[in-house]
């Protein structure tokens, strides 16, 4: 006699047509032969940890499969895996003839969408992993950022900044998913128009350990430098008194560039540090971190 049970906030949770599923379909689970179970065609994850398989498979020997697999059944005698494919292949390595599963009905296009959801509540996830299965609901389930948030549980701004992470440069993407640099600092870094200076920002975090707070510093000063300046030419005095001559002379000898004024007639303006080349930038921002210290 089939066992039954309830499923925890998991996939059921997370995606809105799982209401519709029938109730013996949502509730019974079958034992099903390993060799009769192939792997998810679209599974989005590609690498599994060959350690943590076999802790797994050990603690599955122990207690057994504590949370069944879900699977879809593709013929008499072959089911496809929805969800849980680190349990299948721990299973594997446990010696185990049959796991619990659960069977629903899915086309490709579910399975496909049922995967990456999966995919997503991983704990071990990295920020740009998440990304990308986001980009993949949007463009290969023709699901909106509003559709996908819904999908996801989570807040339209948070699948946004995810997303905006595939923008940056991929050895700053490879960064991240190495876990060098974290979603904070990405965050900061991804408000820098120019990927030149991203990626030289990128290395400042990496060789000096900024802290992200001490980044947003950074990039906030960079910012202010290059906003627009609204000049008003019939305001602008045609030359600089004395003393902002010899400010300027001195700021110019300081930073080893050519320091520049911008002043109108009402004494508004903007002191502008000008550089050739990231490694110039590098100078000129070790020179301020000095002037902060």
């Amino acid at each position: 006699m089939a066992k039954r049970t309830a499923l925890g906030r998991g996939l059921g949770a997370l995606i809105d047509d799982a209401s519709s599923i029938n109730q013996s379909t949502a509730t019974s689970i079958d034992e099903i032969e390993i060799g009769m179970i192939e792997a998810n065609p679209w599974q989005p994850r590609t690498t599994f940890d060959e350690e943590a398989l076999r802790d797994l498979a050990q603690s599955i020997k122990e207690v057994g499969i504590i949370q069944p697999l879900t699977l879809r059944k593709v013929s008499d005698s072959k089911y496809q895996i929805i969800a849980g494919e680190r349990r299948f292949r721990a299973s594997k390595l446990a010696g185990l003839e049959k796991v619990p599963a659960f069977i629903r009905e899915s086309d490709d296009s579910n399975m496909l969408e049922l995967a990456l959801i999966e995919n997503i509540q991983r704990e071990d996830l990295d920020a740009i992993e998440v990304a990308v299965s986001y980009q993949r609901l949007i463009d290969e389930c023709s699901l909106t950022q509003e559709e996908l948030s819904d999908r996801v549980g989570k807040n339209r701004s948070t699948v946004a900044n995810y997303l905006r992470l595939l923008k940056l440069p991929v050895v700053i993407q490879k960064a991240i998913r190495d876990r060098e640099i974290s979603m904070g600092h990405a965050r900061a870094i991804i408000t820098v128009n120019d990927p030149e200076t991203q990626i030289m920002l990128y290395h400042q975090i990496v060789k000096y350990e900024f802290s992200v707070r001490k980044i947003e510093d950074i990039v906030r000063k960079i910012n202010s430098e290059e906003e627009p300046h609204k000049e008003q030419p019939t305001e602008k005095p045609s030359k600089f008194p004395k003393e902002y001559e010899e400010l300027k002379n001195h700021l110019s000898q300081h930073f080893s560039t050519n320091v520049d004024f911008k002043i109108d007639n009402k004494g508004k303006g903007k002191i502008v540090i000008p550089f050739k080349s990231d490694k110039e930038l590098e100078r000129i921002i070790g020179i301020l971190d000095k002037l902060n210290n």
